[in-house]
């Protein structure tokens, strides 16, 4: 079977789009791509608009206190979601899974969490009994594999994706294929909330847990704010009562953490001061410390996850043979894992020598600010590095998908985040942009639903 697609292309025939996309002409091409056709075909050659955003905001404003919402995203964030979808084969999907096991088995060796501790502060060696909702594995995918970017404790976005992704229709016949009915969407939600129930069960038993509070610095005014309003109605739907709170509004007292005049059980945490080392975040602090408040992400989880001299450990084979990992692990990792090094003074010749092949992230970096390519350095950003606490990762440039946008093509780059728990994948999604790094700015970026091709 072919799917044929009438699409603008570019009149150049060659595949050229980066240096032609500025001066692009477009005509009408019927365009005939087979079934089989590779994820990478597709992401280069099927331009449709699956997004039903009616549908997407039925999803998003499923409660009626959510009523709204979707406009306020319209307005204010026009470039969370993307309107097509990302194209990954089955043996990509299969690589990522098998790499985030791999690493989840290698996290609990103690010599791992012994040197992943040691540098971390004393609020960080708590370990309470959660291992972190709400992971997220972010990945580049290369000819010979997924090739993992970083990994994040609070990684957002989640519902935000498994309502994207259930808006998806087929744009023609011939993708029917493409978005059979998957029950595994239908029932997500249910998934990430038995997740928080698995933390607060780690800790606290069988008790009963009472409420969460979602906390984030000014969180009206975060750019993932609305998510935020999706977890608070996902708590309440379960009989858990829910809000949505500055840090600087809890307190700590009687041995307990409140809000208001009301105790708090758990904590679903997207602060970034991922150690609540800022005045602000004294009481969440006192009460995690004194195991008070069942906090998830958590300061421990960041220090073994999350911290980028992670990396360097996940790509020296030598460290990981020795310390009894299996071949099979340390063969996943050297295939998924850049090599990555810490950047000191002794290697900045070395390494200033080398930028053009590297990328530079703070160690204790997120978002990807104060992230760099190495060959768009200059000497002064160059200098803050080394002054800095920085790792240098093998560069992996990350795939295109060429999308339409008001009838002219447009390369963007795209990751795949996958949001974990405990080692298990629970849903693959796309970030889509354009510049260095992922930005929520681009026309036609923003979150994009992953399709898993068929063998």
């Amino acid at each position: 079977m072919l799917m044929r697609r009438t699409l603008a292309m570019p009149t150049e025939a060659s595949r050229g789009v980066s240096a032609q996309k500025e001066s692009m002409t477009t005509q009408e091409t019927t365009v005939t791509l087979p079934v089989n056709s590779s994820a990478e075909t597709l992401n280069l050659g099927c331009f449709c608009r699956t997004l039903n955003r009616a549908r997407l905001r039925s999803y998003i404003e499923s409660d009626p206190s959510l009523q709204g919402l979707m406009q306020n995203i319209v307005q204010t964030r026009p470039h969370l979601f993307s309107s097509t979808v990302v194209f990954l084969s089955s043996e990509m999907a299969q690589q990522i899974t098998a790499t985030v096991a791999a690493i989840e088995r290698v996290v609990t060796l103690p010599a791992y969490q012994a040197q992943a501790l040691a540098r971390a502060p004393a609020i960080a060696q708590h370990a309470f009994g959660p291992v972190g909702a709400c992971m997220g594995y972010d990945f580049h995918l290369r000819a010979g594999g997924p090739k993992l970017i970083e990994i994040n404790t609070n990684a957002g976005g989640a519902l935000l994706n498994t309502a994207l992704a259930r808006a998806q229709q087929t744009c023609c016949a011939a993708m029917d294929w493409a978005f059979i009915p998957n029950a595994r969407l239908d029932t997500l939600e249910q998934t990430f909330f038995d997740m928080f129930l698995a933390e607060w069960r780690s800790q606290r038993g069988n008790q009963p847990l009472g409420s969460v509070v979602i906390v984030d610095d000014e969180p009206a005014a975060q750019y993932l704010a609305p998510e935020f309003e999706l977890f608070r109605q996902l708590f309440q739907r379960h009989g858990v009562a829910a809000g949505i709170v500055d840090p600087s509004a809890l307190a700590w007292r009687d041995g307990r953490l409140w809000h208001l005049d009301a105790p708090v059980d758990m904590v679903y945490n997207r602060l970034t001061d991922f150690y609540l080392s800022e005045p602000a975040h004294q009481a969440l602090k006192n009460a995690y410390a004194a195991g008070a408040v069942v906090l998830t992400p958590h300061p421990h989880a960041h220090a073994v996850y999350a911290d980028k001299r992670n990396l360097i450990v996940l790509s020296e084979d030598d460290l990981l043979a020795a310390w009894g990992v299996s071949a099979a692990d340390r063969s996943l990792l050297a295939a998924g894992v850049p090599q990555t090094r810490l950047v000191t003074p002794d290697r900045a010749d070395e390494l200033w020598a080398q930028r053009r092949q590297l990328f530079f992230k703070p160690v204790a970096g997120f978002g990807a600010k104060a992230a760099y390519r190495g060959d768009k350095l200059t000497r002064r950003v160059w200098s803050e590095i080394l002054a800095g606490d920085f790792v240098a990762q093998a560069l992996v440039p990350p795939s295109e998908r060429l999308i339409e946008v008001d009838g002219v093509l447009a390369d963007l780059k795209f990751d795949i985040r996958a949001y974990t728990y405990a080692g298990q994948v629970q849903l693959l999604a796309a970030r889509m942009y354009a510049g260095q790094t992922t930005n929520f700015r681009t026309q036609g970026g923003g979150f994009a639903p992953v399709i898993v091709m068929p063998r």
